[in-house]
């Protein structure tokens, strides 16, 4: 297996056994006053994705792979059933800023008892139009660089949540797409500076200290509507032979299937964060399993737990996906030393 950066190997919270002490205690307490008390509990959920998007469709339908289906899945275990003890009430921001902030005040008005982000944007969105209603963010880069907590292990405040990955990310993804495309002279960055952490630059230091040990020029293809994903893909048909890398950023998310097309259409390799990207046709993957906890802490603050109080964690696992048969059609053989290390290959 490939080996992972130092600060995805170890969760920085409170010691384990005092997260299940705390868990423990407050769900006795609440279970002492009955299980679902004499109200119905609202969740607010916020997505970048359009309500049409495949993800969301996906959502209540198949909750191993999805945020919303997970959450919804993971509080049934828990003895949350939608309709009979509690509300989701999911809102898009799909549509520019205007529509996120439409989006999250909708929400707030709502006075919902927790409100689940999906991305570092829609939690800064979220937190500056409301200090008191708890936010749990299912995905988010340096919530502390970005004012969202105090510290992992003791965030204070209204919000808390898990991070996505790391800044080391970014020099890892360049050392992939170099092994699997040995000669490459250039690497484009896509990435939209409005939405991806501290506008690249979270990523940027540890992918540009990889390029310059590689002899690999660093090319920023920033990206701002999705009709300029095409052009911005189609620079790097061109030699000197070049490669790709999608920064973690929910835009890109939003656009992926613009993004593949554009892709296989110049023949670009690109390597991606998620494994939204592969399941649209993308050539590999290398991040976050994004395994669905969030159903943990939602429980908790239903059940009366303060979110300051709940450690931000990360990520547990992360893995490498490749598709072979992306692969064959860009003209690539990927080496059997990396096949090798691959979380799974598709065909």
């Amino acid at each position: 297996m490939i080996e992972r950066p130092a600060s995805a190997r170890a969760v920085p919270a409170v010691a384990r056994r005092d997260f299940l002490r705390l868990a423990g205690a407050t769900a006795a307490g609440f279970l002492a006053l009955g299980a679902t008390g004499d109200r119905i509990r609202i969740v607010g959920s916020l997505t970048a994705l359009s309500l049409d998007d495949e993800l969301t469709k996906r959502s209540m339908t198949e909750a191993a792979t999805t945020r919303l289906g997970g959450l919804v899945a993971g509080l049934r275990q828990r003895g949350w059933v939608e309709g009979v003890n509690f509300r989701l009430e999911l809102r898009s921001s799909f549509g520019g800023p205007d529509k996120l902030k439409s989006a999250v005040q909708e929400l707030v008005d709502l006075k919902p008892d927790v409100i689940l982000t999906g991305s570092t944007g829609e939690t800064a969105a979220v937190l500056a139009a409301t200090k008191t209603i708890p936010i749990v963010f299912a995905t988010a880069n340096d919530p502390v660089g970005n004012g969202f907590v105090a510290s992992l292990a003791h965030p204070g405040g209204n919000v808390t949540g898990f991070t996505s990955s790391t800044p080391e990310m970014g020099g890892k993804w360049l050392q992939l797409i170099k092994e699997t495309v040995p000669d490459i002279r250039r690497v484009g960055v896509l990435f939209n500076p409005a939405t991806t952490p501290r506008a690249g630059r979270y990523y940027l230091d540890s992918l540009e200290q990889e390029a310059a040990s590689s002899g690999v020029e660093v090319v920023l293809t920033p990206v701002g509507k999705a009709a300029e994903v095409d052009e911005a893909i189609g620079r790097f048909a061109e030699p000197p032979k070049a490669a790709m890398i999608s920064l973690v950023d929910s835009f890109l998310v939003v656009n992926r299937q613009a993004i593949i097309a554009a892709t296989a259409k110049y023949r670009v390799p690109m390597i991606y964060p998620f494994h939204y990207f592969m399941d649209a046709g993308g050539l590999m993957s290398y991040g976050p399993t994004l395994e669905v906890r969030s159903a943990d802490y939602v429980d908790l603050i239903l059940r009366g737990t303060k979110a300051g109080d709940l450690p931000v964690q990360s990520p547990r696992k992360y893995e490498l996906l490749i598709n072979r048969t992306v692969a064959r059609s860009l003209g690539l053989t990927i080496p059997f030393t990396l096949l090798a290390r691959a979380d799974e290959i598709r065909e």
